[in-house]
């Protein structure tokens, strides 16, 4: 979802806005392809909260690497803090869960 939410912003500035949302709209639709049955499948491992902490890690590792590498955003601190926030949040949705 990165690409689609932010690639317009460095790709298409210049383009109608509704060129942005319909190849936007095109690519998330490949990626909620790939998400809904990750999901399907990560329900039967884990409870829903751990479901959506574990996909905000992934979006925050995918962003961060897409921001520094793509759109060519500093790696600063807030990255580092951001980061530690979500281990810190995965660590206590994670701590007392007992295995399904």
């Amino acid at each position: 979802m990165t690409f689609a939410w932010y690639g317009h912003l460095k790709n298409l500035k210049s383009s109608p806005l509704y060129w942005a949302v319909l190849i936007s709209w095109g690519i998330a639709f490949f990626e909620y392809c790939l998400q809904v049955p990750a999901n399907r499948i990560g329900a039967g491992y884990m409870s829903l909260p751990q479901l959506k902490v574990s996909q905000e890690i992934i979006t925050m590792i995918v962003f961060s690497v897409f921001a520094v590498l793509y759109m060519k955003v500093p790696l600063t601190k807030n990255f580092f803090f951001a980061s530690l926030c979500l281990i810190m949040a995965a660590y206590f949705i994670f701590k007392d869960a007992a295995p399904k």
